[in-house]
């Protein structure tokens, strides 16, 4: 019982990450700072894909699954779940890789413009604090002359 428990859990932590690996960076619009576990997640997640490998927590569910005496899977997390509720003939690899694509392009429509800002404030010689006391400073400034 415990080590289908555990499989589960292990099922629950890798759609997680699946799922932040992909669209996290839409959480990094909020909160900047997540960028730093974000981007790793989305880079692993991206090699996962291009590579055609299996992610390391795969084998780990199924063979906690099969310790608990179910059967376990072939193939892929995604393939497995994902790609056999959508697609029913199974992960093939323009798939695969498409979904790699995908997770590029999001993370690229979201890291792009941060870059980009991040780009602009650095040439202008100021950094985000520097810029909240200018925006600051210059709203006093505008109530004084009133």
């Amino acid at each position: 019982m415990i080590y289908r428990s555990l499989a589960d859990v292990v099922l629950v932590l890798h759609l997680a990450f699946a799922v932040f690996a992909g669209v996290g960076g839409l959480l990094v619009l909020r909160w900047r700072r997540l960028a730093r576990v974000h981007v790793p997640c989305a880079v692993w997640g991206a090699l996962i894909m291009f590579g055609g490998w299996i992610c390391p927590l795969t084998p780990l569910e199924n063979g906690l699954r099969q310790r608990g005496g179910q059967a376990g899977y072939q193939g892929g997390f995604i393939e497995h779940y994902v790609v056999s509720v959508l697609y029913p003939r199974g992960l093939t690899r323009g798939l695969q890789l498409g979904i790699g694509i995908g997770v590029v392009l999001v993370n690229a429509a979201v890291y792009g413009p941060m870059i980009a800002r991040a780009r602009r404030r650095r040439k202008d010689g100021l950094t985000q604090s520097q810029q909240i006391w200018q925006r600051a400073g210059s709203s006093v400034d505008s109530a004084d002359s009133v």
